[in-house]
């Protein structure tokens, strides 16, 4: 097997976890008594503990780097509570008011805010196909939540509204940690972020009574907050070892596909022609991106120097 096929594979499958990680969560929120905010706190728990677990394994005298300057610590603190903790929990309640396609396809959205940003903060107009790819986006976004019905709203507006945060969060989540992963290990950063972003759930994990749930119920919870969490997120890192950041980008993909068709096939959630049109030219600014310079995402080379 090529160093290239490992790669492939590696992506399509952790990308292919995290969307049976949104058909999950669905299935609880609309299925069983699981709230967003104490899923999101039990997910955080146990991968921020499982990925330094890990490293203390794999790398056990990096485990505390981070914490040796406080510029550094503070940094990971706040990608904890403005980046990490916004991305899961927008995410979770787009799917609880929605569904997981829309919403992993409204997650999507995060290189149109990383856009607006960059303009904003260098002062200069977007590129032109940064221009494109925002019009593309929004024309996307327009189809998704009227369903091709132009004169009104056929999507929750709380579905709406926690789908473009966990755009927003998305895009923090990617903006705000650039230079502690210059520096440090991406899984160490991950992890901390993760347990530290925990402790903003804790009260209501020790507050709220443990769900009542069957043993098809608790497999969801561990799903999430494992295969779909950690191992997702571990594979896609590996995959980062063999392909380009442009080709693991374009194969993210897979993570919108796989929520739909599970989705749908199992929870039969309905998604007609204009929400699939929608969601494929919002994904398609994602490659328009990938494409533009020299393989990496515009927004990814540009944040990069920043």
């Amino acid at each position: 097997m090529t160093t290239k096929t490992k790669g492939l594979i590696c992506a399509i499958v952790g990308t292919t976890f995290w969307g049976m990680s949104g058909c999950a969560a669905q299935f609880l929120f609309s299925r069983q008594p699981v709230e967003p905010g104490w899923l999101v706190g039990v997910r955080l728990l146990i991968s921020g503990v499982l990925l330094l677990g890990w490293s203390a394994i794999t790398t056990p005298k990096q485990v505390m780097t981070v914490w040796h300057h406080k510029r550094d610590g503070l940094l990971l603190i706040a990608f904890a509570l403005f980046g990490m903790v916004p991305s899961q929990f927008s995410y979770f309640m787009a799917v609880k008011y929605g569904n997981a396609p829309t919403a992993t396809i409204l997650q999507f959205l995060g290189p149109l805010f990383i856009i607006i940003y960059l303009a904003i903060a260098n002062w200069q107009l977007p590129r032109r196909i940064d221009a494109i790819s925002m019009i593309i986006a929004l024309f996307g976004t327009y189809l998704l939540v009227t369903k091709g019905q132009f004169t009104s709203l056929q999507l929750a507006p709380p579905a709406i509204f926690w789908g473009v945060m966990a755009g927003v969060g998305q895009a923090l989540y990617t903006l705000i940690p650039i230079r502690l992963l210059k520096t440090f290990d991406a899984k160490i950063v991950t992890g901390w972020a993760m347990l530290i972003g925990s402790v903003a759930f804790l009260p209501h994990l020790v507050t709220t009574p443990l769900p009542k749930l069957p043993v098809i119920g608790w497999a969801g919870v561990f799903f999430v907050a494992t295969v779909g969490t950690m191992f997702a997120y571990l594979l896609y890192l590996q995959s980062l070892k063999y392909l380009k950041p442009s080709t693991t980008g374009m194969l993210s993909s897979f993570e919108p596909f796989t929520a739909t068709v599970l989705s749908v096939v199992l929870l039969h959630t309905a998604f007609g022609l204009p929400e699939a049109l929608g969601g494929v030219m919002i994904l398609a600014t994602a490659f328009l991106q990938a494409l533009a310079v020299n393989g990496l995402p515009i927004w990814l080379k540009r944040s990069a120097k920043s």
